[in-house]
């Protein structure tokens, strides 16, 4: 069996997309109930300015209690290096921050250019190091852009190559506004990890707005990336496709690479259970996901024990 890791993105990526704040102790037991599961990496949070985003004003003390529980890797979004300062005084295990391919969206999002942001990822990169944190970057609008439009395959490179120069241990390709097609992610995969090497690229942080994500994590498994992002009923929806989900469904992942023989660590029936400490703490609020309706195939245990 080959071993995925399915990195859980739904306390951040899926938090800050939606304007209620979740409560401390229903996040605690959320990411709980995840790690109890066998997901073994979370995002936790981000720390960013709590007047931007009050539902991640928490976040370092989501970091402090996600440390207590053993064999939990504990990961935070910084936007700069100020964050990656309070990261690290929070004690995370890993930083990520997000490098938009669009100039358009990167002067939008962060108010910086890609000079400065190429800057921002050096100074982060240089505290993550002083603090033995694990740093990456992810690589955001890689496969399109909602005020661009396409965004040039060659400079998704060229800045790839860029972020490696300034510190980036680890790359990701972001699908932000999910557009990516399986034939573009096997492309912009290849291009990329022949650039910077194939141990930089690991991972991708796939969106399901058009129905394509788990098509497109095939054609990423067939790239050999080993690394998956997924928000717990795709929490979060997608703010440029208005009533369209947005995040890769992470019990629709787990199911689907258990069954495949792909071993993940994590117990489908337990994950499947999570979901409703996040229904309990966000009554109407949309999940998305078709296995927590339908459920597991009749034959889902022998498959996931080939």
């Amino acid at each position: 069996m080959t071993d995925i890791l399915v990195s859980e993105v739904g306390p951040r990526d899926g938090l800050q997309s939606i304007d209620r704040v979740m409560p401390l102790e229903a996040k605690k037991r959320w990411i709980a109930a995840e790690a109890a599961a066998g997901v073994k990496e979370i995002e936790v949070g981000s720390f960013v300015p709590p007047k931007l985003l009050p539902q991640m004003a928490d976040t370092a003390e989501l970091v402090a209690f996600a440390r207590g529980i053993e064999g939990l890797n504990v990961v935070a979004l910084v936007p700069n290096a100020k964050g990656a300062s309070r990261a690290a005084e929070a004690g995370v295990h890993a930083m990520s921050i997000p490098f938009s391919m669009s100039e358009t969206h990167s002067i939008k999002n962060v108010r910086k250019d890609h000079p400065a942001m190429i800057a921002e990822i050096a100074a982060a990169s240089a505290i993550a190091r002083e603090h033995d944190i694990h740093f990456a970057v992810g690589l955001s609008t890689a496969f399109g852009c909602t005020m661009e439009g396409a965004v040039a395959e060659d400079q998704v490179v060229r800045l790839a190559e860029k972020a490696v120069e300034a510190g980036a241990e680890e790359l990701s390709l972001s699908d932000t506004t999910g557009y990516a097609d399986p034939a573009q992610v096997r492309r912009l995969t290849r291009k990329v990890r022949a650039a910077v090497g194939a141990d930089r690229l690991t991972t991708l942080h796939l969106h399901n707005t058009r129905g394509l994500g788990l098509a497109n994590v095939v054609a990423g498994l067939e790239e050999g990336i080993t690394t998956f992002d997924a928000s717990l009923g795709g929490l979060g929806g997608c703010p440029f496709a208005p009533g369209a989900s947005g995040n890769l469904v992470t019990e629709d992942l787990v199911l689907m690479l258990n069954a495949m023989g792909l071993k993940t660590g994590i117990d489908l029936e337990k994950l499947l259970e999570v979901r409703r400490i996040v229904e309990e703490a966000l009554p109407g609020e949309p999940l998305y996901g078709f296995t927590p309706d339908a459920g597991p195939m009749l034959d889902y245990k022998q498959r996931a024990a080939a």
